[in-house]
């Protein structure tokens, strides 16, 4: 079944620590990223890893050797997920992957991002300069992370199901910008709902304000799993 990672989007490292006390299993793992771990560093990802899956999403994006080594530290930190930008290009993905691979059964697994879902087809004309239908640059760099070895992707879920469709039901899924059906998309350009993203086959939806915004977080949590469950069910 689908599984739900919060995304925290804060930069207060005991505040991330609150909310795993408050939710703790009501999700599957939590998303930390760049603006906690500039606070709160390794011992913040050590202290999450004792207590749930880390999904560490810092988007690496470097020369070969410094990505490979930056996931040898994340994955001794205790991260399961990783991040690095399938634009980095294949030889980046495979020195990611191999390090990964290094750990063993209990490995990290690296997941490789594939355009934001903060942009539209025309920021990504202007940005990228890539004048092709924002889909087909999804699965092209899909493609290209599992050549590289990459355990999956991060994609939108308006993606998802060709991803699926052209790399496999084993290749990872996770998908950001999920958006309850009523309510705001906040900086968010291409968003589902969680059954959406679900059906389509979105291995773990990334999910923030509409958890820790709500007036009761766990509740909205617990009704994320809800839509979930009816979805696999058949509901």
């Amino acid at each position: 079944m689908t599984r739900i990672a919060l995304a925290l989007n804060l930069a207060d490292p005991n505040r991330a620590l609150e909310w795993l006390d408050t939710l703790g299993a009501t999700v599957d793992c939590y998303k930390l990223q760049m603006d906690v771990f500039g606070r709160g560093g390794p011992a913040l990802i050590r202290r999450f890893a004792e207590r749930t899956e880390v999904f560490l999403d810092l988007k690496f994006h470097d020369i070969p050797s410094v990505v490979a080594d930056a996931v040898t530290t994340a994955g001794e930190l205790g991260a399961k997920l990783l991040t690095v930008h399938a634009t980095g290009g294949e030889k980046m993905m495979r020195a990611a992957s191999d390090a990964a691979a290094a750990f063993g059964a209990d490995r990290p697994r690296i997941l490789g991002v594939t355009v934001l879902t903060s942009l539209d087809a025309a920021e990504l004309a202007r940005a990228f300069g890539c004048t092709r239908p924002l889909e087909e640059r999804v699965l092209e760099l899909a493609r290209l992370a599992q050549a590289s070895g990459c355990d999956g992707i991060v994609c939108s879920p308006q993606e998802v199901r060709k991803v699926k469709t052209k790399c496999g039901s084993g290749f990872l899924a996770v998908c950001p910008g999920i958006r309850p059906a009523v309510g705001a998309k906040d900086d968010q350009a291409r968003v589902a709902t969680p059954a959406q993203a679900a059906r389509d086959g979105a291995d773990y939806i990334v999910v923030g304000r509409p958890i820790y915004a709500a007036p009761d977080p766990v509740r909205a949590a617990s009704e994320i799993r809800s839509e979930l469950t009816r979805t696999a069910e058949g509901g």
